[in-house]
């Protein structure tokens, strides 16, 4: 099975343990990802100003790309990138006056009307591969981890692209099929601050203790989650938060990706700890889960 991929920046750079587990996996499970040609910065957000159509050119001329590859399936993995690819899919897809306007102001490219689904990879995992097939790859049980599953903002909302309501299953049945233990916790769709902890740390530092408190007091042993962004602020600021006092302990904290890769038996070169910090390399070692040669980091 071939499938057309976008990658996005940061997966490229400060995420590349997201993007190489990732792909590594879906090798495992008989999945070729093609990445697309040419793909460019999706914009990382999603315009919100109703005649702001400039900025909703990048995602569209990413999907023109897999229109193009005869893809009629574009998979993601960042929930930045697919929230921003798929609600500018959207406006192609409902908005006859902005998709007239894109599609005009574009005049080297092919004309697109929202032919290509975007997806995520999660949902994908779950109604591609199947977790019943996910669970008969799996060659190294994650038994006896107890995982919380954090969401964030971009995954469940607005609801018309969310890969599921909120309150929804989908990563708690990835765990799962995984044989690690899900563990809910009441701040798994609590904003992480995003992009305002450069502008305004104060606020959103404490809002990062509430979210890790929260899963560990709940009785998680690591945290997973799939934005690179999120996972900058929950690990470089929990880090902060530890050293000052203001949370009692800290917590492991992966990409999905990861854990997946590790479930099926692949090696540290694939779900690469030595990007990881030094809570979440000590959990690996732990548990007799090979680190390779990632040193541990502060």
């Amino acid at each position: 099975m071939k499938v057309s991929y976008y990658p996005g920046c940061t997966l490229k750079t400060k995420a590349k343990h997201l993007e190489d587990s990732a792909l590594a996996s879906l090798s495992a499970l008989g999945v070729e990802a093609k990445e697309l040609p040419r793909w460019n910065c999706c914009g990382a957000v999603h315009s919100l100003a109703d005649d702001d159509l400039i900025h909703h050119v990048a995602p569209v001329r990413d999907l023109i790309r897999a229109m193009d590859e005869g893809s009629s399936r574009l998979v993601t993995l960042c929930s930045m990138c697919y929230n921003t690819l798929a609600r500018a899919n959207l406006i192609m897809r409902n908005d006859e006056v902005k998709r007239k306007t894109i599609n005009d102001f574009m005049t080297e490219e092919s004309d697109y009307h929202g032919e290509v689904e975007v997806e995520h990879f999660l949902p994908f995992l779950r109604d591609v591969v199947g977790w019943d097939n996910l669970r008969a790859k799996v060659k190294t049980p994650l038994s006896g981890m107890k995982i919380a599953s954090y969401y964030g903002c971009t995954l469940v909302r607005p609801k018309d692209v969310a890969i599921e309501p909120i309150g929804g299953r989908i990563m708690n049945e990835f765990v799962e099929a995984l044989g690690a233990a899900p563990v809910d916790f009441a701040a798994s769709t609590v904003c992480c601050g995003s992009y305002q902890v450069l502008a305004h740390p104060e606020a959103v530092v404490p809002v990062i203790g509430r979210i890790i408190e929260s899963a560990g007091n709940a009785g998680a042993d690591a945290l997973i989650l799939s934005c690179p962004l999120c996972e900058y602020n929950l690990v470089k600021k929990q880090e902060e938060l530890f050293q000052s006092k203001k949370i009692s302990a800290k917590l492991p904290v992966f990409y999905f990706s990861q854990l997946l890769a590790m479930a099926l038996g692949l090696g540290p070169e694939s779900y690469r700890p030595d990007m990881n910090d030094a809570a979440s390399i000590e959990f690996l070692k732990s548990r007799d889960f090979p680190v390779g040669s990632a040193a541990v980091r502060p």
